[in-house]
């Protein structure tokens, strides 16, 4: 959530935010309305409590005939109290429920627009030129059924649509991938997490998935409990209700965790293949700062995902997304883009958001520095989501004959195979 502070100094500011969101603006004055209450509301209790605090005193030392008039006038301040007190908590609860459908703030510089207006930012490596080298590329599906490391059609029977397995090669290619993955983050001094893949409310909640994004999330009623989408979730949650010493700044998390998303709205979308699923793995960055830090981290969080791509070999773009695109935690956020052969286009591979105060503030986390206490910056990046970094793989480095080069960054985590060869049928 935001400040209420800057809501109060500056409403225009967090006005344009919500239009640039394409989000509702009148929201900003329901909330400046229900947070003029909720602080009227309060200093009424405050005079009305410490009237009936002196009238207190007064009564024992009243005379007979004041005494009567006292207690009447205690009767009335006792229901006043009590009136000013159920005012002051019904203004304070509708102030939280609106500010918690409150976006964070954009960033002055992020591109104002939908999901087309993104803005290009780099272009890495070669896209190969198929035609010159006298061959046809073949999709993902196609070679991962090849080299016997995809089954859709078994992944289907099972669980349904948008569900799969990976097998032989394939099985191996995701250690590969989340092992490699762990190594660089490890490297670059990132804690590696396992964390849990169902949270409670609050963490869902406080990390912003309970609000634009709910229908995409998978909830299980009988225990209140949520799968997560990514393991951002657990991780911002980590802290949650804690006070974290300034010295002990940056803190740096690499967690791997299934993933669970309902792909809500995305029918007819990538059906085919594994690059838009229910359940997936994924390597997860994320960063506690302070605030101050945040955009700095942001952009080492970019160079991380850039360093990543570029040991895979892999084509791809790094694009500033619009205003309407963002989620509703992030102020910015850059997503590093794969080409992808067969479909002739950049795909999102990795993603970075910097959340400024909006997590922490939501979790009650908090950083002191000296005798200051006050809400920390927290910033997210996928490293690999393991399906889409396959699919670029794949396509990306297969040869002629359906068997696909191995990158070597990842040749150490597959045996020193160099190549994954297509199975004999």
């Amino acid at each position: 959530m935001i400040d209420l502070r800057l809501l109060r100094e500056d409403p225009d500011r967090v006005r344009a935010s919500q239009r640039a969101r394409g989000e509702d603006v009148a929201l900003v004055d329901s909330l400046l309305s229900a947070d003029e209450r909720r602080r009227s509301s309060g200093v009424r209790f405050d005079e009305l409590r410490a009237e009936q605090k002196s009238l207190g005193k007064l009564i024992p030392k009243a005379s007979a005939d004041e005494k009567a008039e006292l207690l009447k006038r205690a009767e009335q301040l006792k229901a006043d109290v009590k009136a000013a007190d159920a005012e002051r908590n019904a203004a304070d609860t509708e102030t939280q429920e609106l500010l918690l459908r409150l976006g964070n703030l954009v960033h002055p510089d992020v591109p104002v627009g939908g999901e087309e207006d993104f803005v290009t930012l780099e272009t890495h490596g070669e896209i190969r030129d198929f035609t010159a080298e006298g061959f046809e590329p073949k999709d993902h599906l196609e070679l991962g059924t090849i080299l016997g490391a995809i089954d859709t059609e078994r992944g289907a029977k099972v669980s349904g649509s948008r569900f799969y397995f990976l097998t032989g090669v394939g099985a191996l290619l995701e250690l590969a991938l989340v092992n490699a993955a762990i190594a660089q983050a490890t490297a670059a001094g990132f804690t590696p997490m396992l964390t849990p893949a169902l949270v409670r409310p609050q963490s869902m909640a406080g990390t912003g998935f309970l609000g634009q994004a709910a229908q995409d999330v998978y909830h299980l009623d009988k225990d209140d409990l949520y799968l997560v989408g990514t393991s951002e979730v657990a991780l911002a949650a980590y802290h949650m209700d804690e006070i974290i010493d300034a010295d002990r700044l940056p803190l740096r998390y690499a967690g791997f965790s299934p993933c669970f998303r309902r792909e809500a709205g995305s029918h007819g979308k990538d059906t085919r293949g594994i690059f838009r699923v229910h359940q997936f793995d994924k390597v997860e960055m994320f960063s506690y700062v302070a605030p101050e830090d945040s955009q700095a981290e942001h952009q080492r969080l970019l160079d991380w995902e850039k360093q990543w791509l570029t040991s895979l070999e892999l084509p791809f773009r790094v694009i500033d997304v619009a205003s309407a695109d963002l989620g509703s935690s992030a102020s910015r956020k850059f997503d590093c883009e794969a080409w992808i052969p067969t479909q002739g286009k950049y795909r999102e591979l990795t993603s970075t958001s910097d959340c400024t105060e909006y997590q922490s503030r939501r979790l009650q986390i908090r950083v002191r520095d000296g005798k200051q206490v006050r809400p920390l910056a927290t910033l997210n990046g996928t490293l690999c989501a393991v399906p889409r970094t396959i699919v670029a793989i794949l396509e990306n480095h297969q040869q002629a004959d359906g068997s696909v080069r191995v990158p070597e960054v990842l040749r150490p985590y597959l045996g020193g195979r160099e190549v994954l060869e297509p199975v004999a049928k």
